[in-house]
C-alpha cells in the first residue's frame, strides 16, 4: 500500500512544469432565450384573417363602375383629396396580374399582413380591368373592392391616376400602427 505522502510526492513530480490556465476550466456558454413571439398564435391570427375575407355570392350583382372609392366615415377630405390626386407618396405595391381568385385573396391578406408589420401607411394595389377575364368582367377588380372593406386596417382607397394605372389599381391608405 502507498501512503499519501507518496501520492502527494508522485503526483507532484508528474505536474513539474505544468502552468495553470489563465480561464477557468469552465465552458462559458452564452445565454439564449427563446423567442417571446408566439408563432403559432401569429399563425392563427393570419389564418382568421384570410379566412374572414368573404366573397360574394354573384360577382355581377356587385356594381363597381370605372373608377373604384372608398372611405371610412370620419377621414378628413383634404386626406381624401390628396389620396385620389396620387399625392400621397406609395411605399409598397402588390400586383394582382395573372393570379386567380383564390391566390389573389391570399396575396392581399399577406401584403396588407406585411403592411402592417412595417408601418406603411399608402400603398398600391393593381387588379387589373378584367381585359383577360372570360367575358371581360373586372373579377379581381370586384373581389379586391369587396376585401378591402372588410378589413379594419384599410381607411380609404380610390383608383389611381391614368400614370398609375387607372381604374387597373387603387391607391389604399392604411391605419398607423401606434405602439
Amino acid at each position: 500500500m502507498t501512503s499519501s505522502k507518496d501520492n502527494s510526492d508522485s503526483f507532484e513530480e508528474a505536474m513539474k512544469g505544468v502552468k495553470p490556465i489563465a480561464q477557468p476550466n469552465r465552458v462559458q456558454h452564452a445565454k439564449t432565450r427563446p423567442s417571446t413571439r408566439p408563432k403559432q398564435s401569429i399563425k392563427d391570427d393570419e389564418q382568421v384573417l384570410v379566412d374572414m375575407l368573404s366573397e360574394p355570392d354573384d360577382l355581377t350583382s356587385i356594381e363597381t363602375g370605372d373608377e373604384l372609392f372608398f372611405a371610412r366615415n370620419g377621414l378628413q377630405q383634404k386626406v381624401i383629396k390628396r389620396l385620389k390626386r396620387g399625392e400621397l407618396s406609395i411605399q409598397a405595391e402588390l400586383d394582382l396580374h395573372r393570379l386567380t381568385k383564390a391566390e389573389a385573396r391570399l396575396e392581399v391578406v399577406a401584403f396588407l399582413n406585411h403592411c402592417k408589420k412595417n408601418n406603411f401607411k399608402q400603398v398600391r394595389i393593381v387588379h387589373g380591368k378584367g381585359h383577360g377575364s372570360p367575358g371581360k368582367i373586372p373579377v379581381l377588380k370586384t373581389l379586391v373592392n369587396h376585401w378591402l372593406q372588410q378589413r379594419d386596417e384599410v381607411l380609404a382607397f380610390s383608383s389611381t391616376r391614368p400614370c398609375d394605372g387607372g381604374t387597373g389599381a387603387i391607391y389604399v391608405l392604411l391605419k398607423s400602427n401606434h405602439k
